[in-house]
C-alpha cells in the first residue's frame, strides 16, 4: 500500500480520527479515573446501541438517515404508559409493552414509508420536519386524549384534573431494568427451548411439504443442545449463571475462546476434511491478534477496568442479536433488493424490483426496531420524560451513527458501535472538562450538544460537496444524480457497505 492510499484513507476516516483526539483530551481534562469512564461508557452502549443500530436499514436502502425514528420512539412510548396504567411488571410486562408498540410501529413506518416515496430525494429534511408534526399529535395524545376523552383513572399518572398525564413517570415498580436483570440462567432455558422448537416445526414442516428430513443432523442438534442444557444443572455452573451481570473480564475471555476455537475447527473442517484451500496467513492472523488481547488483559491499567465493569448480558445479546440481524438480512433476496434500490432506484426498477414497496418495508423495519430500542432504553434509564423522551432520539442517534464514520449512503455495524463508543465518551466527559477547565460544567453541556448537530451539519455538507465534485464543471447544468440528499440512490452508492 503506498503513501496516497494511506493518506486517502485516513482522510476518509477524519470523522473518526477527530473525536478520537477529542475523547482522549476531554478524558484527561476531566481528570476522572479510568474506571469510571468506562463504567459509565458501558452503561450507555448497552442503553443506546440498539436505537443507533436501527438506522442502517434505511441507510443502505437509499432513504439517507432516517429523522423518522422518534416516530418508533413515540410508538414505545405509548405503550409504555399503557402497560404501566395497567400494573404489568417485570420481564413479562417489558415484553408485553414490546408486543403492544410492534404492530403501532409497523402501522407508522409504513405511513412514513408511504410519505417518503412522495419526496422521493428529501427524506432526510421530510423525515426532520414528519418529526415535530408527530410530536404535535403525542402531546395531543397524552395532554388531552389520555383522560379527557379516554377516561383514565390513575392518580400516579394523571395530573389532579384528570386530564392529561403527568410529566414524569417512574418506572421502578413496573419494567426498570426488566431486561437487564434477567439471568443467564433463564437465558440458556430459553435459547434450549427455541432450539427445541425450531428444529421439531422444521421437522413438521418438511414433513407436511413431503420434503426429505435430515434426520441425523437434527438428532445431533438436540443431542447438543440437551447436553449444553444438562450442563446448567451442574451446581457451580448454575451458580455463575444465575447471575444477571457478567464480569468484562469473563466477557473478554469468553470472546477470545469463541474466536480461537472458531477459527481452529473452520481450519480443521476446510483443510483436512473437506481439502479445500484456506488462507492460512489470515487464520494465523487473527488467532495472534487474540492471544495479544488477552495479553493485554494483564497490564494492570486494563485488569483493573475489566474486573470493575459488568454487562447486562441480555441488553447485549439484544445488541449482538441486531448486528446478527442486520448482516443476514442484507444477503437474502430482499437485503439485496434494499441495496439496489439504494445504489440505483432506476437500476432497480429496470431490474423488476418494486422501488416503492422495499423503500417502505425498509422504514418499517427501522421504525419497529426503533421502538424496541426506545424500550430498552427506557427500562435501563428508569423514568419515563413523558413529553421528552423522545425528543432527541433521532438527533443524538443519528450523530453517534455519523461519528463512527458512516455517511448520508453507507452504514455498517462496526461503524454504528463505533460511533456510540466514541459520541457517549465524550457525553460522559465533556461536562466533567468544561467543570475542571472553566469551572463550569454547563460548557460541557453546551460543547456536547453543539458536536451532536455539528456532526449533522457536516457529513450533510460532505455529502453535498461529493455530490457538486461529481458532477464536475462538464456537467454544470446536467440533471442532478437521483440520489440527492437523504435519497442515496446514486451510482456512487454501488461500493455502499454492508450491515456486518
Amino acid at each position: 500500500m503506498n503513501k496516497r492510499k494511506i493518506m486517502d484513507q485516513l482522510f476518509e476516516q477524519k470523522v473518526v480520527i477527530l473525536f478520537v483526539i477529542l475523547c482522549v483530551l476531554t478524558i484527561i481534562a476531566s481528570k476522572q479515573p479510568l474506571t469510571f469512564v468506562a463504567n459509565e461508557l458501558f452503561t450507555r452502549i448497552a442503553r443506546n446501541s440498539f436505537l443507533v443500530l436501527a438506522l442502517i436499514i434505511p441507510v443502505l436502502a437509499g432513504m439517507g438517515l432516517n429523522f423518522g425514528i422518534v416516530i418508533g420512539a413515540m410508538a414505545a412510548q405509548i405503550a409504555v404508559f399503557l402497560t404501566t396504567h395497567w400494573g404489568f411488571v417485570g420481564i413479562g410486562g417489558f415484553l408485553l409493552t414490546a408486543l403492544l408498540a410492534t404492530p403501532m410501529a409497523v402501522f407508522f413506518g409504513f405511513l412514513v414509508g408511504k410519505l417518503f416515496n412522495k419526496a422521493k430525494g428529501s427524506e432526510m429534511i421530510c423525515g426532520l420536519v414528519l418529526g415535530y408534526f408527530a410530536d404535535g399529535l403525542y402531546q395531543l395524545l397524552f395532554l388531552f386524549i389520555f383522560g379527557g376523552v379516554i377516561p383514565i383513572n390513575n392518580p400516579k399518572l394523571m395530573i389532579a384534573t384528570g386530564v392529561g398525564v403527568k410529566n414524569t413517570i417512574d418506572l421502578k415498580d413496573t419494567i426498570k431494568y426488566s431486561m437487564d436483570t434477567v439471568p443467564m440462567l433463564t437465558i440458556v432455558e430459553i435459547g434450549f427451548y427455541i432450539v427445541v422448537a425450531a428444529i421439531v416445526l422444521s421437522a413438521l414442516i418438511k414433513l407436511i411439504q413431503k420434503q426429505p428430513i435430515n434426520w441425523k443432523k437434527s438428532l445431533i442438534s438436540l443431542v447438543v443442545a440437551g447436553a449444553v442444557y444438562a450442563v446448567t444443572f451442574i451446581p457451580a455452573v448454575e451458580s455463575f449463571l444465575a447471575a444477571d451481570r457478567l464480569l468484562l473480564l469473563w466477557a473478554v475471555e469468553l470472546w477470545i475462546a469463541i474466536v480461537l476455537v472458531w477459527q481452529i475447527a473452520k481450519f480443521l473442517w476446510l483443510k483436512v476434511i473437506r481439502k479445500e484451500d484456506v488462507n492460512v496467513k489470515r487464520t494465523l492472523a487473527i488467532c495472534v491478534a487474540a492471544v495479544l488481547v488477552y495479553a493485554i488483559t494483564y497490564i494492570p491499567a486494563v485488569y483493573e477496568i475489566l474486573i470493575y465493569v459488568r454487562l447486562p448480558v441480555m441488553t447485549y445479546l439484544c445488541i449482538a442479536g441486531l448486528c446478527l440481524f442486520n448482516t443476514v438480512l442484507m444477503r437474502t433476496r430482499l437485503g439485496q433488493n434494499m441495496r439496489t434500490v439504494g445504489q440505483s432506484r432506476v437500476v432497480a426498477n429496470a431490474a423488476g424490483i418494486n422501488v416503492d414497496r422495499t423503500r417502505i418495508t425498509a422504514m418499517i423495519f427501522s421504525t419497529v426496531l426503533a421502538s424496541w430500542g426506545q424500550l430498552i432504553f427506557l427500562q435501563n434509564v428508569g423514568t419515563f420524560s413523558t413529553y421528552g423522551a423522545h425528543t432527541q432520539v433521532g438527533q443524538f442517534a443519528i450523530a453517534a451513527l455519523l461519528v463512527g464514520g458512516a455517511s448520508v449512503q453507507k452504514a455498517t455495524n462496526k461503524q454504528a458501535i463505533l460511533g456510540v463508543v466514541l459520541f457517549h465518551t465524550l457525553f460522559i466527559v465533556a461536562p466533567l472538562a468544561g467543570k475542571e477547565l472553566f469551572g463550569n460544567a454547563m460548557i460541557g453541556e453546551y460543547f456536547r450538544v453543539f458536536v451532536s448537530y455539528g456532526v449533522i451539519a457536516l457529513a450533510l455538507a460532505m455529502h453535498a460537496w461529493k455530490k457538486v465534485a461529481k458532477v464536475g464543471p462538464s456537467t454544470e447544468f446536467a440533471p442532478a444524480p437521483a440520489g440527492a440528499l437523504g435519497g442515496g440512490s446514486s451510482a456512487s452508492a454501488a461500493s455502499g457497505g454492508t450491515a456486518g
